[in-house]
């Protein structure tokens, strides 16, 4: 495969002529504009672009068609055998969230975890540190309404996006006993709160490197949102991913047996979100979202979840919920607002992205459905002490 060790004003002007665009699409295709082309493009020997430009170029070539990459290997004196996009293999940064509820009282009693400064999109954070995994890095956040999150971090290199898949669905089964021993050893001293037990893993990827060729882009992203496709769910013992051509054809033609909400700005990103997880890929990565803003906003959605749940699991159970005043129906007024209302300052692709994880994740009628239980259980309240 052909590769560049120092871009200069040659090989960028060779890799354009190459793709046969004009220096407007290809500033376009870059993420940049017009004028820094032209610069690049003027010098000969020396010409080196900021280390993100870099890379940017180094993704443009690696993206190429066959053809495309047969014309520049020919303009820069390379190879002239194209490796195919797809034996690269992919990227991908896996960012689970398993959250629990505990409690607001252990929430802010939890046994060595330290206070932290919270950012502003950290409210009702009261805590956050590292705890050790034997496959990742993860930090566990506790808010004060009784709610802590296990955020695993784990670097991934698959060579196709089924064996992404099964490695999801084997890993939840090892994730959630390893997070409900977490949460005993974390709340030992409190023998009231050990029955909180982690129910769900939620998942979100950022695709770094893709191995699919550059028109299956989106239909790639699409599938890392929705890997139950690329599962087949009834093999014995565990779930197997489907066969390679399956795969194939489903990011040649598409396929619509489950939604998915997208997010992305064409020539910035391309980003999908659906019930079981949220993908998203950075095109020109200075214009694109931030790895921490995605991250920040599904650390809020999956608390608020799983404080709706411990309200909803009472009402089903016949009981009425009873939290602490602070946090009642006018708490989950206030986080609803928060989660579907634009602020004043926000970019046009946050506010897309908010929109697509809060939407497919089901949280505003959980919200509603919760505020109403507590409500409720508070005019009951009110009545039986008049």
């Amino acid at each position: 495969m052909t590769t560049v060790q120092k871009w200069t004003g040659r090989e960028t002007r060779a890799l354009r002529h190459a793709l046969r665009m004009s220096i407007r699409d290809f500033a376009e295709h870059l993420g940049v504009s017009e004028r820094t082309v032209s610069k690049w493009e003027a010098g000969r020997e020396a010409v080196q672009p900021r280390p993100e430009m870099q890379a940017a170029l180094d993704t443009a070539l690696r993206r190429a068609s066959d053809e495309a990459m047969i014309r520049f290997s020919n303009a820069t004196g390379g190879s002239s055998a194209p490796a195919s996009a797809a034996a690269a293999g992919y990227r991908v940064q896996s960012h689970k969230f398993i959250p629990a509820y505990i409690g607001a009282s252990a929430a802010n009693n939890v046994t060595g975890l330290p206070q932290v400064k919270r950012r502003p999109h950290e409210w009702l954070k009261v805590s956050a540190t590292k705890v050790a995994h034997p496959n990742g890095q993860c930090t566990v956040h506790v808010f004060a309404c009784g709610v802590l999150v296990f955020h695993l971090e784990q670097e991934l290199t698959p060579s196709n996006l089924a064996e992404l898949a099964a490695w999801r669905y084997a890993s939840y089964e090892k994730d959630l006993p390893w997070a409900a021993h977490q949460v005993e050893r974390l709340l030992s001293n409190q023998p009231d709160s050990r029955s909180a037990v982690p129910e769900y893993v939620m998942s979100t990827y950022v695709l770094h490197e893709p191995g699919c060729r550059p028109e299956d882009l989106d239909n790639a992203v699409r599938l890392l949102s929705l890997p139950s496709v690329l599962v087949d769910r009834h093999a014995r013992p565990r779930p197997q991913p489907v066969p390679e051509q399956v795969e194939r054809g489903l990011l040649a033609e598409g396929f619509d047996q489950l939604p998915a909400e997208p997010f992305g700005i064409p020539g910035v990103s391309v980003g999908f979100a659906a019930w079981s997880g949220l993908a998203y890929h950075a095109l020109s990565p200075e214009r694109a979202l931030t790895a921490d803003e995605l991250l920040s906003l599904e650390i809020d959605v999956q608390m608020l979840w799983a404080y709706c749940r411990h309200i909803q699991q009472a009402v089903e159970e016949g009981r009425d919920p009873v939290m602490p005043q602070r946090f009642g129906w006018r708490f989950l007024r206030a986080a609803h607002s928060r989660l579907t209302t634009a602020r004043a300052q926000e970019t046009a692709q946050h506010c897309l992205m908010r929109q697509a994880a809060v939407t497919t994740s089901g949280l505003p009628e959980r919200l509603a459905q919760a505020q109403a239980a507590l409500r409720e259980a508070e005019t009951m309240t009110g009545r039986v002490n008049a």
